[in-house]
């Protein structure tokens, strides 16, 4: 099933990219009592996600913060030593919190994987990005297959 708004979302470990090295993160912990602007991508260093949805939210980081989140993620099926290396690639900073689902049980529980083997990446995550209100998803936002527009910062700002 997938995820609606409404939903609450599931209780799992993630695995956030630190300087320090990869920190285990409990999605309860990580939502509870905050606002998070949360987007996925299908893989760290990709085309669309390097050239595009990444450096959006990092471009509208303080824009984003400024109308009442706490927090920006960002989440890939990829694990958290490529998460470190591709935030130091986009100078990312303290800006986005950086988001491993190495073995994509977040994406699968919230319905929104996608099997991309025929381009040799296996199973992915969907392009989506999410306002989250204390767990609960306030907005939605799933890319069609090969688009980007609704899951960009400058359309979530606008639901903000």
């Amino acid at each position: 099933m997938t995820i609606k708004v409404g939903n609450k979302l599931p209780s799992v470990t993630l695995t956030e990219a630190t300087a320090e090295g990869p920190k285990p993160v409990k999605s309860d912990d990580l939502f509870k009592g905050k606002r998070v602007a949360l987007f996925a991508v299908p893989g760290a260093f990709t085309p669309t996600c390097s050239a595009k949805h990444l450096p959006g939210f990092k471009q509208r980081a303080h824009e984003i913060k400024d109308k009442g989140v706490d927090l920006i993620a960002c989440l890939s099926v990829n694990d958290a030593f490529v998460m470190r290396a591709w935030a130091e690639d986009q100078a990312v900073g303290e800006d986005i919190v950086m988001l491993g689902d190495g073995s994509g049980d977040f994406t699968r529980a919230i319905g929104l994987e996608m099997d991309a083997t025929g381009f040799g990446m296996g199973k992915r995550s969907q392009r989506y990005s999410m306002i989250v209100d204390d767990g609960v998803v306030k907005e939605l936002n799933v890319e069609a297959p090969g688009e980007f527009k609704v899951s960009s910062a400058d359309h979530l700002l606008g639901q903000l």
